[in-house]
């Protein structure tokens, strides 16, 4: 067997030195200070056009990360379904509020032709605005005989003052 000789040099620092030389940081772990997570962290703007250019490679539904899953987050966040039940109700008092309408109407045309049109407004299920149109139409078509203006005569009190004195 031969023997080798093996010199070993220990390089030594002083403490100027070693800080010098040796990075004593953790940089090469993936540590980041707070003020580089600030930084680093996207603006509202630098989302949506991240959201703009990736909008078609999102999914329509799904339980996260989907269009779906951002519209229930997005909504619950600004109290939607509270909005929704109140267009609701309104929707809903605005169809009423037509179909009175239109039962006046229709009231009104079978006052001045004489003839029942059989149309009741609450039991029809269709469009009302398309019942309005065709109501409308009928109105039209038909020889709706106008109303004479009566004056309607002024009624004339006469009042007498009495008036007692006492002597």
């Amino acid at each position: 067997m031969v023997e080798k000789k093996i010199d070993l040099l220990k390089n030594v620092f002083n403490k100027i030195q070693y800080a010098k030389t040796i990075n004593t940081s953790f940089t090469e772990l993936g540590i980041t200070s707070v003020a580089e997570d600030l930084a680093q962290q996207p603006s509202v703007d630098k989302f949506f056009e991240l959201y703009n250019s990736l909008f078609y490679d999102i999914p329509p539904n799904g339980e996260t990360n989907s269009h779906k899953f951002l519209v229930r987050q997005s909504g619950e966040y600004i109290n939607f379904e509270r909005n929704v039940e109140e267009i609701e109700a309104l929707q809903a008092e605005i169809t009423q509020l037509r179909k009175d309408l239109l039962g006046s109407q229709i009231e009104n045309i079978e006052i001045r032709t004489g003839k029942k049109l059989n149309l009741d407004v609450n039991s029809l299920e269709g469009n009302v605005e398309e019942l309005t149109e065709e109501v409308n139409s009928i109105k039209q078509s038909l020889e709706v005989p106008e109303l004479e203006e009566t004056p309607i005569p002024q009624e004339t009190n006469n009042f007498t003052l009495l008036s007692s004195t006492d002597n």
